[in-house]
């Protein structure tokens, strides 16, 4: 299925002279619930390879690149380019676009001493002042790297339910 077929129609005069077409809502947008997007029985996770993209995914899990959206949409991610885990060479021209210095320290952290002390998603570190006892730097380059690196762990909806998701998202998106 085409993301956009779904789409209702509206007339629109697109160059302000009276001149109506009908054309594709595009600015519809939908979002998964809550309660099914915590549900962990729909999903199995996924670890997104270098350089892969939400069509390669798509292909990997549903046998067709026409799902990607649904890869995105499961994932809660809007902006494709920087929601979805950049390659290897698109996160080195990213970086060194953003900062003049990728290697200059961005913050400084410890780790919590109570509570979560270890995480894979470094969600127990704290940042702190460059003083603060036991305060590691964080360059910009790891700082971002960690951001990047977090976006591969996705959710895949388990094939069994695409249909029953593409036709709520149908029903939804028609509203």
């Amino acid at each position: 299925m085409e993301y956009f077929e779904s789409f209702p129609k509206i007339v629109y005069d697109v160059e302000g002279n009276g001149n109506y077409k009908l054309v594709t809502d595009i600015l519809r947008r939908f979002k998964v619930r809550k309660d099914v997007q915590n549900e962990i029985v729909f999903f199995d996770k996924y670890e997104v390879k270098d350089g892969e993209k939400p069509e390669d995914v798509s292909y990997k899990f549903y046998g067709v690149v026409d799902y990607h959206w649904v890869v995105l949409s499961i994932n809660n991610i809007k902006d494709r380019y920087y929601g979805w885990p950049l390659s290897n060479i698109d996160f080195e021209n990213y970086i060194t676009s953003k900062y003049t210095n990728p290697e200059a320290v961005h913050h400084y952290e410890v780790s919590q001493s109570s509570g979560k002390t270890t995480s894979l998603d470094n969600s127990h570190l704290i940042t702190v002042n460059s003083d603060a006892d036991g305060a590691s730097a964080v360059s910009n380059r790891t700082y971002e790297d960690r951001i990047n690196e977090n976006k591969r762990l996705i959710k895949i909806l388990k094939p069994i339910y695409l249909d029953e998701y593409v036709e709520e998202f149908k029903r939804l998106i028609q509203r």
